[in-house]
């Protein structure tokens, strides 16, 4: 296992992060899985086994459940292990029980810390953007927790990159803590995110945990042009996160995973799963499962290095359209463009001076 430094800060973390969505199993995420306790302690064991030592969760997943099964789990293990969780989203009836406020992110977190039964958060998340409270509050609140003692390190996800430029701006200003991570979507189905958030990344040293690096199950290779889509499964015109705008892209993608994978003697998903380790910016990939063999699977990608031959492959097969200005750019201003710029312009521009 791979242990890469979080964005500009000291703390360095695992290539692979275990997500728990799947614990509990209630209400809206009963659909994503239902592990209990002993089935968590069990994905636990497997993933300390393989050097994983961050895992990650929210206080939404399974209305709390997640971080109670979690925290249980954890308990009594070994300090080097970490653990993630979020707030935003509604936890209660309340006018105040959901987005950014220091009123309820205070509140969400050390209701958090009590489900968790842990006394701080090694990486708190903010979970999703919220343009009705001034930035400046949430990060004060932010700061207050941390000199508290209840979070060691503070991350946004699902943030926009001029969300995230307005947050460090905002931390720089007021001399509060700013965040060190970003966790978002970012997987072969859809690259959106070599934009602007993988640049930003680079461009001010911001970590970056990929949430569903498989698509939700997409890229497993049991999705197959031509093939009967699994029964008892989410289908893809329903498939609402994430959305799949170009179906025939997606099932191109596939055959060129499933040839790799069959190449090797290996699965679909430990391909997907590689890719997006390799990623530049990427520190790591938040892996969940619903079964043990999925997990033993999916944690056997961690060792598993693609050629140059099979990332070009899979990059000509996944590649997004430059959109504006980005096509301008990699037109006209080749000649002086930045690392961060040639995340997403680079292989133009090569193709360019060829």
């Amino acid at each position: 296992m791979q242990y890469r430094q979080l964005g500009r800060s000291g703390l360095r973390i695992s290539a692979f992060t275990l997500g728990t969505m799947t614990f509990g199993g209630k209400g809206d995420f009963a659909k994503t899985g239902d592990t209990d306790l002993a089935g968590a302690r069990r994905q636990i064991d497997l993933c300390v086994d393989a050097g994983v030592n961050m895992f990650d969760t929210a206080d939404i997943y399974s209305t709390g459940v997640s971080e109670e099964i979690l925290g249980a789990a954890l308990k009594g293990r070994s300090d080097d292990i970490m653990v993630t969780t979020k707030a935003r989203f509604r936890m209660g009836q309340g006018a105040n029980d959901a987005g950014l406020s220091r009123y309820h992110l205070v509140s969400a977190c050390e209701a958090s810390l009590k489900r968790l039964g842990r006394d701080h958060i090694d990486l708190y998340y903010l979970h999703e953007w919220d343009g009705q409270t001034p930035l400046d509050e949430t990060l004060e609140a932010l700061d207050t927790l941390t000199r508290a003692g209840k979070i060691r390190y503070a991350g946004v996800s699902n943030f926009s990159a001029w969300h995230i430029m307005k947050a460090l701006a905002t931390a720089e200003r007021n001399r509060l803590i700013a965040p060190v991570s970003q966790q978002i979507y970012y997987s072969l189905q859809a690259r959106d995110a070599e934009y602007e958030l993988l640049p930003v990344a680079v461009d001010q040293g911001i970590g970056v945990q990929v949430w569903s690096p498989m698509a939700g199950g997409l890229l497993s290779g049991k999705y197959r042009r031509g093939k009967p889509q699994p029964q008892g499964t989410r289908q893809i015109e329903n498939w609402g996160e994430p959305p799949v705008y170009d179906i025939e892209k997606l099932y191109d993608v596939v055959e060129v995973l499933v040839s790799i994978a069959e190449s090797r003697g290996i699965s679909a998903a430990q391909v997907a799963l590689a890719w997006v380790a390799q990623r530049p910016a990427v520190t790591s990939i938040v892996i969940g499962a619903r079964t043990e063999a999925q997990l033993i699977d999916n944690l056997k990608a961690a060792e598993l290095s693609l050629t140059a031959e099979e990332v070009s492959r899979l990059d000509d097969a996944s590649a997004p359209p430059l959109l504006y200005p980005f096509w301008h750019q990699a037109s006209t201003a080749s000649d002086r463009l930045s690392a961060a710029d040639l995340l997403l312009l680079g292989p133009t521009v090569a193709k360019k001076g060829k």
